[in-house]
Order: C-alpha cells, then sequence, then structure tokens
C-alpha cells in the first residue's frame, strides 16, 4: 500500500495532504525518513510518525473514551465543547462511506454523566453495538437526591412508564448500592433515559456515570478525558450480551 494512501486512510488529511507531508519530509517509517510518498509499505500494525507523532496503522478504528462531566456527545454541539475535541485530529478525519469523517461514539451520555464510551468508524461494528435488537447491556452508577428503597429498585426492575412514551421500560438488573446510589443496568438507549426512569418512581439523579458496556469495564487507568485503543478481546466484551 502507497504511504500517501496510508496516511490518507489514517485520517491524516486529503490526499494532497498526505503527500504533502511525505514531499516535505514529515513522515518517519521504522526510525527513517520517507520522502517518496509512492513507497510501498505493508499496513498492517504499520508504525510510523508524523511530524514526530507516532501512529500505528488500524484498518478500522475501535477507541475507548473516558467520558468527563461538561462536554457534550455530539459533533455539533450546542451549549458545551464536543467530547470529539478529546481526540485526536485523525481520528475526527479518517474517511468513511458515511457523510461525517471520523470515528462516532456508539450511543450518547449527557453533558453532565460521565464514564465509558466507545467510537468507531465500523458501520457493521456500531449497529450491532447500538441497535436495540441486540441489547448489549450497559451498567450506570447512579446517584440520587432521595433515598433509595425496596420499592423503588422493584418498580425498575418490573418496569414504569415514562412521560411520553406509553411503552414501559424496564431495568435488566438494578442494585440499591448505597442509601443513595444504584448500579443500574440497561439493554435500550431511549433519551434521558436513567434520569426519565428514577423520576418516574419518585426519585431524581444527582450523578450519573456509565461504568460498563457489554462485559467491557471502564479501565481504572483511563483517567477523565483520555483515550486508547481497544484490544480484540475487548471488543468481543463490549458487543458481549452476557448470555
Amino acid at each position: 500500500m502507497q504511504l500517501q494512501e496510508i496516511l490518507y486512510s489514517q485520517g491524516f488529511g486529503p490526499r494532497r495532504v498526505c503527500l504533502g507531508l511525505v514531499e516535505h519530509g514529515l513522515v518517519s517509517v521504522a526510525g527513517s525518513r520517507v520522502d517518496d510518498p509512492f513507497a510501498e509499505f505493508d499496513p498492517d500494525e504499520l508504525a510510523f510518525t508524523v511530524e514526530g507523532k507516532p501512529w500505528t496503522y488500524h484498518a478500522k478504528a475501535y477507541v475507548i473514551l473516558h467520558k468527563p462531566a461538561g462536554y457534550e456527545t455530539s459533533q455539533k454541539p450546542s451549549a458545551w465543547p464536543s467530547i470529539y475535541t478529546l481526540l485526536p485530529a485523525p481520528l475526527r478525519q479518517r474517511p468513511n462511506k458515511g457523510s461525517t469523517p471520523g470515528v462516532q461514539a456508539i450511543g450518547r451520555l449527557d453533558q453532565d454523566t460521565t464514564g465509558l464510551l466507545v467510537l468507531s468508524d465500523d458501520g457493521v461494528f456500531i449497529h450491532r453495538m447500538s441497535s436495540p435488537k441486540h441489547h448489549v447491556p450497559k451498567e450506570y452508577q447512579v446517584e440520587t437526591a432521595d433515598p433509595v428503597d425496596e420499592r423503588q429498585v422493584r418498580r425498575l426492575l418490573e418496569g414504569v412508564v415514562l412521560v411520553d412514551d406509553p411503552k414501559p421500560v424496564r431495568a435488566a438488573a438494578c442494585v440499591q448500592t448505597g442509601s443513595h446510589s444504584l448500579a443500574l443496568t440497561l439493554t435500550e438507549g431511549k433519551y434521558h433515559q436513567v434520569k426519565r426512569m428514577l423520576a418516574a418512581v419518585g426519585n431524581r439523579v444527582t450523578g450519573l456515570h456509565r461504568s460498563r458496556i457489554g462485559r467491557l469495564e471502564l479501565p481504572r487507568e483511563l483517567r477523565q478525558g483520555e483515550w486508547r485503543w481497544l484490544s480484540a478481546d475487548e471488543l468481543g466484551m463490549a458487543a458481549d450480551r452476557g448470555k
């Protein structure tokens, strides 16, 4: 694969920009500068640097992000910064068949919600992870304004009716973890679902954190605002319904 095409596929800009990066001596492979944009390389796991920054070739991008509060999960945020500003430019610019370039977040988290986000440019993977038909579980740590009681837990498990949504929704799992806290697992993703479900049982969410998708847990070492690539094993864990 030509070096120019490798750079283009990884999101380093249009082909003419990638050609210029190479011709101006800004790209190195295996520690040696390459000035021929048409030089051929095996792209699989190819490590290179662009303007001194290291990068490894990935045919498809699968990454996780520890979302901080105060960021919108949107390419076009309305009031808060976008979570995409926390990612390097190549991940935001990767070419794909959709109308929007770059990786896409699989599901949204409200601006005041923290925790695990998975992002990819693989349309098949995104569909498998986000489609209600696949019932991928997502676990949330919920802090509440009022004390949690057994009645609220029971109602969340049995199902509640949300405002403007006549079909009852229920938690796949719900465990009280403190006087004002719950671990709540959902297999669908409606607008403000956790907050609306708690409101339906007479409580209010004061803090919300997504800790798990499928069997993939947010790594303890990943600090808020940080991202990293997913391994093949972690990909399987993310899509695992736990059955």
